[in-house]
Formats: structure tokens, sequence, C-alpha cells
């Protein structure tokens, strides 16, 4: 666990958002809710590094790499709420120990964690519970929604929203 509690304090010197090519946070401007489908790509572990910012889906790649250069096997996941308006979503990394799952959570700043569970069925439910709950404001309650959640592989740096989304859906559904 000592590796794991490593790559957790390397993360924490990450801030959450996404910075513009003069280095300033979009997090708090106008643009990031209009604009972010126009502007985001996705950094590679390294950009992350050296930029300090990034949102989630570039959190957990350089999350990806530190396990993987930990030799620690994870997991990746992507959870996604469609309400035919907004697509508010979350990335997340999940790994096994000792006949424990865990949920390895730096980007959700109310998440902030490594939460601990039994199988990776209740680990799923907990983060789709606590994802609705979190992103009530964002859902308009008289439109249905759905809630998607895949299991995916490493996707290539610098693509766009669209393309991320369009490649998540490639990706391995699960049923929960």
């Amino acid at each position: 666990m000592n590796k794991i509690l490593k790559i957790m304090d390397k993360l924490n010197s990450i801030e959450y958002g996404f910075k513009d090519k003069n280095g300033n946070n979009l997090i708090n401007s106008e643009s990031w809710d209009k604009d972010f489908y126009k502007f985001y790509y996705l950094l590679s572990p390294e950009e992350l590094l050296s930029s300090k910012c990034g949102v989630c889906w570039d959190q957990v790649e350089l999350e990806r790499k530190l396990f993987n250069d930990a030799n620690i096997d994870c997991d990746t996941y992507f959870i996604y709420i469609d309400d035919n308006e907004n697509l508010p979503s979350h990335t997340f990394l999940t790994f096994q120990l000792n006949n424990k799952y865990y949920w390895f959570e730096h980007s959700w700043y109310d998440e902030k964690g490594i939460h601990e569970y039994n199988n990776i069925e209740t680990l799923l439910n907990d983060v789709k519970i606590k994802f609705i709950e979190s992103r009530k404001n964002e859902i308009n309650p008289d439109l249905k929604y759905d809630i998607f959640i895949y299991k995916y592989n490493q996707p290539n740096y610098h693509i766009n929203c669209d393309e991320f989304y369009n490649y998540i859906k490639t990706q391995e559904i699960i049923n929960i």
C-alpha cells in the first residue's frame, strides 16, 4: 500500500481544470461550461505533470501510468449520465489488493481518497450512487436519463471530447 500512497502524494500537486495557452486555469472562466468541448484535449501523463492541471480524464491517465510503472494492476472506468441535454462524466481507477477492491480517487474533491470494497460490483454501485447524487443539480428532473459505466483501455492522447466519448463507446460496457 506504500506505493499507492506515494502515487496519491504525487497527484496532490495537480489541480483540477485545464490550462489555456497562457497557463491560466479555465475552470473558473465563463468559457469552461460554454466552450470546454471546443478547447479540451486529453493530456499525456507527461503534459499533465508539466502543467500540474487536468480534469479527471487526464488525471486517470497519469494514475494509470504511475500504477503501471509501480507494477500494480489497475482498471479504469468511465461513468456518464445521458439526459439528452448534458453528458456529465467522470473517470476513475480501481485496483485489487489482498482480496479487496479499491477505488483510487484524486480529482473528485468530495470523494478524494482510497476507498475499500469487498467486490467490484459494490465498488461500482457506490461510485454510481455518489455520482448521481453529486450531479443532481445538472440533471433535468423532467427528462428521463440513462447512466452508463464503461471499463476502458488507454485511449490515444490529444483526442478531443467527441473523440473521447466515441472511443469510450467502443469499450466494455458494465451493467450495474
